[in-house]
């Protein structure tokens, strides 16, 4: 049962990664005024970074039981492959929005050291990063049993 609910907050967490950068930001900025659109995206995204904090919480805690579970088994370690790519989505996360929005905004007032545009970029990187370790992790869950290590 916990593989399962684990499975399925991982499809949801790639599922809400995959609309807010592909379909919700790109679509604000066809349609939106330029800083309307920007005060839209940011918005979005920052409800996306406070949910992802609880769903790689809960993810976390779901896959240490899990890897604890084979471990015991001897099927595998505590440290599996499924809890290390939460942990770098989680990274991505904290690094991508909670570290890197507040340079952003100085940026963008002008008291920076970096540009926003750079700033933007490194941003983007980590959220495109913590989408393709959750698709990792998604692609992982899809595994039968025995063919999947880790």
């Amino acid at each position: 049962m916990l593989a399962r609910i684990a499975k399925l907050l991982a499809a949801l967490w790639l599922g809400l990664v995959v609309t807010l950068g592909g379909v919700a930001a790109p679509m604000a900025f066809q349609v939106l005024e330029r800083t309307l659109a920007g005060q839209f995206a940011g918005a979005c995204f920052r409800l996306e970074a406070q949910v992802s904090l609880g769903l790689a919480m809960l993810l976390f805690m779901l896959h240490r039981k899990l890897a604890q579970q084979q471990a015991e088994a001897g099927l595998g370690s505590r440290l599996s492959t499924d809890l290390l790519l939460v942990l770098g989505a989680l990274f991505c996360t904290v690094l991508g929005y909670f570290a890197l929005q507040p340079m952003m905004a100085a940026a963008r007032a002008g008291t920076g050291m970096y540009s926003f545009g750079t700033l933007h970029g490194a941003s983007s990187l980590m959220f495109l990063l913590k989408g393709g370790m959750l698709l990792a992790l998604v692609w992982r869950g899809t595994a039968t049993p025995q063919r999947r290590a880790g």
